[in-house]
């Protein structure tokens, strides 16, 4: 069910969603957090879709907020899907023009489910400073995708210099599966320190330099990135460990496929498919703690990475 409220306010909506409820049958009570989506019209619907995929586990109020600071007198318009264009969320769009969206966090805490986290979420990683933007100071998790974003280098860098703990970002859940995987056949023997690494991409990508920060930074070894200009799909086409003994591989072979390589052993298949929005959106909101291992790879590590690769810098400049 979709209900549109036209040159409407926080109370009247919030009136409806009541409504709507009452008469539906839906069971508020189910709801475990409020995920706020601060999204333009281009990633609108699939942001919505991803959060509808993710109600499954966690049921939640999804508020969408567009802003419009040039629009023609001061209006909030909304739109309220509820069942099935909803998932198992309650979803409210609103689009705010002229001086009525100049405060948004005053439009959205009338919204907010009571006794419950809130999130918000930058699809499109329009904001680099989250902590200090209105609606990230109603968020105990601020998420942002900076994964898609022209400047990686860059965009990186003003997320660290606006990080504050609760920060997190979908490029750095995108390889968690990676992270996993090298991090098991480090644990197992031999145990031979590791010399050098080597990030190999198809598109230099923040997740690419969040992997590469990484290995760098927690090995304490020289990272080489290398471009590889194969068809597979997906960025991330391997990483090389390099010890005395040979080198550790973990490289991808297909869409949902890879391949591990270790000295004196016969290689092993992983999976490792390519993960979408909602799989890295649904990881994100299993937990509200602070990541001390993102926060870390974000200050240090990547700032490593871009001092001994000055010349990739440069032609992102």
């Amino acid at each position: 069910m979709i209900v549109t409220l036209d040159d409407t306010n926080s109370s009247a909506i919030a009136r409806e969603l009541i409504r709507m409820r009452e008469e539906g049958g839906a069971i508020a009570l189910g709801r475990v957090l409020t995920l706020i989506v601060v999204a333009t019209s281009d990633v609108n619907e699939d942001a919505i879709e991803a959060a509808n995929e993710a109600s499954g586990e966690h049921p939640m109020r999804v508020i969408v907020v567009h802003t419009y600071p040039d629009g023609d007198g001061a209006q909030l318009d909304a739109e309220i899907r509820v069942g099935s264009d909803a998932g198992a969320s309650e979803v409210v769009v609103l689009h705010a023009s002229g001086p009525a969206s100049e405060d948004p966090a005053s439009l959205i805490q009338p919204l907010l489910l009571p006794d419950t986290p809130v999130v918000t979420w930058w699809p499109d990683c329009s904001e680099t400073h989250p902590a200090q933007n209105s609606l990230g100071e109603l968020a105990q998790l601020r998420i942002v995708d900076s994964f898609n974003v022209s400047e990686p280098f860059g965009t990186l860098e003003q997320l660290a210099e606006g990080y504050e703990s609760g920060d997190t970002n979908l490029a750095w859940a995108r390889i968690t599966r990676w992270r996993a995987q090298l991090a098991s056949v480090l644990d197992q023997p031999p145990y031979d320190p590791i010399t050098g690494a080597e990030v190999i991409y198809r598109k230099l990508t923040t997740s690419t330099l969040l992997m590469a920060g990484w290995l760098g930074h927690f090995l304490q070894v020289p990272v080489t990135l290398q471009f590889s200009d194969d068809e597979l799909a997906g960025n991330l086409r391997g990483v090389r460990l390099f010890r005395h003994d040979g080198v550790i591989e973990l490289r991808r072979t297909a869409k949902d496929t890879s391949i591990l390589s270790q000295p004196d052993q016969p290689d092993q298949i992983v999976p490792l498919a390519i993960r979408n929005r909602f799989s890295v959106l649904n990881e994100e909101l299993r937990s509200f703690a602070a990541d001390p291992i993102y926060a870390a790879v974000l200050l240090e590590g990547v700032p490593e990475i871009a001092e001994s690769n000055q010349d990739l810098v440069e032609q992102e400049q």
